[in-house]
């Protein structure tokens, strides 16, 4: 069986892939990756022998870039006229393909898979793009929702809106050319009939829905088994756990001091630190208690840290969960606040007020998590999380091919 997996995004948009991708090789399953061509997701593919078939241009360039809301219709057709241009050759017999990613990304790979009849499944790594009438969408940038709307199933309906204005264009242009039919609205096109939730049900429980056969197979964290570099074991072994603070892809430019800033709130609760680089390139002079890492193994890493401090991706978050590790979540955008809040209902960890951290704010933040009985909390909920989600995926996969 031949398995192309898609997506455009960030280094955690692709780690899930990671998880899938292997198990699907463990099942005899030829396997390849369409993502951006970004050397942390090229490097990681590499390391477990899955080939990388570049799309569009680095998402590190394409975030830093952070383009103003009115010119999004135009980056997101250059995102979906990559999807024509990358995936029909990567595609070649195949006999499933799986799109994620942003909106735009996704309907340009499932429009491709339709033009050479391959079956397809779309797939979300976090439930708020997913219509329920218990809650309401995220607001795209330029486009905010209506406060004084309150009905969710109004609120939908302008997603629906939405979606159309800023995506549709691009879409219907490329689908055309292609011979392929107009779709009815972008966001219905890409979720479909039965999507599938990769998160945890623990932490990201579903509510049934009715018309929406959502699957949730469980989040596809792959086997890491990576050791930490010399320097860092060497740093961890030399006095008590230190908190982990690295906000992944986030540029955070909000906040040109972030690094002072953790350092001085970690200080303040007697601590030693960590520091992701990470997109931010953030940085400070190396001593006995504090150290600037670069990639590393996070399954490893938050085992044996006191607390994690981050930015609340959907990945990291599970990460940090599995690990037991207590979190402090600074949230910036999209999915992040919900996941934010998951962690401050599970007693897991504390959401921190707003995306700027203070030395103050992340100090108070860092003191609910750094409690004994939120460590207590977080092991406990460790021992429920499921660890099967990539091989739930990758045995329905197999399914649908027959």
């Amino acid at each position: 069986m031949r398995v192309l997996l898609s997506t455009y995004g960030s280094r955690g948009d692709v780690e899930p892939l990671v998880g899938l991708a292997v198990r699907l090789r463990e099942r005899g399953a030829d396997v390849r990756v369409c993502a951006p061509p970004d050397e942390d997701s090229a490097r990681r593919l590499d390391g477990v022998g899955v080939p990388l078939v570049p799309v569009s241009q680095s998402a590190r360039v394409w975030t830093r870039a952070a383009p103003p809301a009115s010119d999004l219709p135009r980056r997101a057709a250059e995102v979906i006229a990559g999807q024509f241009e990358a995936i029909p050759a990567a595609a070649e017999g195949c006999d499933v393909l799986v799109a994620t990613g942003m909106l735009p990304a996704a309907a340009g790979a499932l429009s491709v898979a339709e033009l050479l009849g391959v079956p397809s499944v779309s797939v979300t790594f976090q439930q708020l793009t997913l219509p329920a009438p218990h809650r309401g969408p995220l607001a795209y940038p330029g486009r905010p929702l209506p406060p004084e709307t309150t009905d969710n199933r109004t609120l939908w309906e302008l997603d629906l809106q939405h979606t159309d204005a800023l995506f549709g264009e691009a879409l219907h242009t490329n689908r055309a050319a292609h011979g392929l039919r107009q779709v009815t609205h972008v966001r219905d096109y890409v979720i479909g009939d039965q999507p599938w939730l990769a998160t945890d049900p623990v932490l990201d429980p579903w509510r049934e829905t009715p018309g929406l056969g959502v699957v949730q197979t469980g989040a596809w964290t792959p086997p890491d088994e990576r050791p930490l570099p010399a320097e860092l074991l060497a740093f961890l072994d030399a006095g008590t756990p230190p908190v982990y603070v690295g906000f992944g892809s986030m540029p955070m430019h909000a906040v040109t001091d972030i690094a002072q800033v953790a350092d001085a709130a970690v200080r303040a609760h007697g601590r030693r630190l960590v520091i992701g680089r990470g997109w931010a390139d953030l940085t400070l002079v190396d001593g006995p208690d504090r150290l600037t890492v670069g990639e590393v193994n996070h399954q490893a890493l938050f085992r044996r840290v006191a607390a994690v401090v981050h930015h609340g991706g959907a990945g990291t978050t599970t990460t940090a969960a599995r690990a037991g590790a207590p979190q402090v979540v600074v949230a910036q955008l999209a999915d992040q606040p919900y996941w934010a809040g998951r962690v401050a209902e599970l007693g897991i960890g504390a959401a921190h007020d707003g995306p700027v951290p203070t030395t103050r704010s992340l100090s108070v933040a860092l003191e609910t998590a750094l409690r004994p009985e939120t460590r207590v909390r977080a092991a406990a909920v460790a021992d429920t999380l499921r660890t099967d989600g990539a091989s739930v995926a990758a045995n329905l996969l197999l399914d649908m091919a027959g």
